[in-house]
């Protein structure tokens, strides 16, 4: 069956890539799917986090990082959580560019990341999770647990965090639906017929 892709950037904004982990590296493999996407037709769609300190509208850590902006009529929506569809017009935005199927990027892997794929799942969407594509915040790598919970509390650190949710949609079931985990070379884009 034949898909028709967008591809998703997911809050990769200045506050948040400040803070990631390989930000450089993710921004870079983003970029290069942005470009492929845009060459075959394939539209994107930036979704920009609004909600909580640091994100206010307008300011230097809202802004998408220069790499990743939208053009001028690019696709843009607005959350104000970790669910991309929630409370914004996502899911007609995709419905009207008649996408099947959603490649999913960004920041952060176990929040905004994960959350908005699983939606897209619930909304009729297949799924492409770019493996190389989506990224968290720093953490320590080899400090001790309880060292580690004290100042980060009990998340995993960040390589483990992105190979765990690799793994887990490597091996998601839904019905009707198509879960694919692909580094991003890997990436083959749809267009609308």
């Amino acid at each position: 069956m034949s898909q028709t892709s967008a591809l998703l950037v997911i809050d990769m904004q200045n506050s948040t890539v400040a803070i990631a982990h390989r930000a450089a590296e993710t921004v870079s493999v983003i970029a290069g799917l942005r470009e492929r996407a845009l060459a075959a037709g394939v539209p994107v769609v930036t979704v920009q986090d609004q909600g909580g300190e640091g994100m206010e509208p307008g300011s230097d850590g809202w802004q998408v990082v220069a790499e990743l902006a939208p053009a001028g009529d690019g696709l843009v929506v607005r959350k104000t959580s970790p669910d991309s569809f929630l409370g914004t017009g996502l899911d007609a935005i995709l419905k009207a560019l008649g996408a099947t199927e959603v490649v999913v990027t960004g920041f952060a892997t176990e929040m905004c990341v994960d959350t908005t794929a699983r939606q897209a799942l619930s909304h009729g969407y297949d799924v492409v999770l770019v493996a190389n594509g989506h990224t968290t915040s720093v953490r320590p790598e080899s400090e001790s647990e309880s060292e580690s919970e004290s100042e980060f509390g009990a998340y995993a650190p960040a390589d483990r965090s992105i190979a765990h949710h690799n793994e887990i949609f490597r091996n998601i079931r839904f019905p009707g639906r198509r879960v694919r985990v692909l580094p991003a070379a890997e990436v083959e884009f749809s267009p609308a017929l």
